[in-house]
């Protein structure tokens, strides 16, 4: 996954302040409303509750964290766009559960969603490098919201019917990773940048993403999504081996 590094500003300055909850809940509302704009020909009614409701959960993780955590009192922009897709990426909870939404125009609709949201990955890094906020929180928030954003497309790849559960390693290898590094710690140590990494990051999701479109069937798409996870595969031996030799 990317590694950019970011967070929010640790000075607040003589005017600054920590989020306030009122602050942090209209700063959340106003950020999802600019977000639905470019979905608003896609998703109506019913079918944005769900993303709505994801999208809250989701971001108000980040903001509590925010909060507790000292040297952050305020969001950032650099943070407030990885927030902005976060808001996007909860979009793709409503084909998730109906995958019926992926066919036609629609099927282009969340197309073009998906690839703007993958852009959007490398607009916060710039913020963060040219206001000079960036820190380790920022980079895990953006790295932990590429990960959920790979296993959501997984899912919506899964439920669209043209590839087995297979599909789910391409957007859950992250999570395994995690959970064996609880059995053997030293997967758990810190790995060096990586242009690699962030190459493989980047190929992952755009592949994910392009099976959204509805031309993309098999045997072209599994094709597409084995490759793909091929190559993540290889991303994350090599961490691994890199990590063991350094134990």
């Amino acid at each position: 996954m990317s590694s950019r590094m970011q967070i929010a500003d640790p000075d607040p300055g003589p005017n600054g302040s920590r989020l306030s909850p009122p602050r942090a809940m209209a700063g959340l509302a106003a950020v999802y409303a600019l977000c639905l704009l470019p979905a608003a020909q896609i998703l109506t009614g019913e079918a944005l509750i769900l993303p709505a409701a994801g999208f809250a959960l989701a971001a108000a993780v980040p903001v509590a964290c925010l909060r507790r955590h000292r040297p952050a009192p305020r969001l950032g922009p650099a943070n407030a766009v990885t927030l902005a897709r976060l808001a996007l990426m909860s979009l793709f909870l409503a084909p998730l559960v109906r995958p019926d939404l992926l066919e036609g125009g629609t099927g282009w609709g969340f197309l073009a969603l998906a690839l703007f949201t993958l852009a959007l990955d490398g607009v916060d890094g710039c913020l963060a490098r040219r206001t000079g906020l960036a820190g380790a929180w920022g980079a895990r928030f953006d790295m932990e919201a590429d990960a959920a954003f790979a296993l959501l497309l997984a899912g919506v790849a899964w439920r669209s019917g043209g590839l087995g559960a297979w599909v789910l390693l391409l957007g859950g290898m992250r999570y395994l990773f995690v959970a064996a590094a609880l059995a053997w710690p030293p997967l758990g140590a810190p790995l060096p940048e990586s242009r690699a990494r962030k190459t493989v990051c980047v190929i992952q999701i755009a592949t994910l993403a392009l099976l959204l479109a509805p031309p993309v069937a098999p045997p072209w798409s599994q094709a597409a999504a084995a490759a793909a996870l091929g190559l993540l595969g290889w991303s994350f031996a090599r961490d691994i081996l890199w990590l063991a030799a350094r134990r």
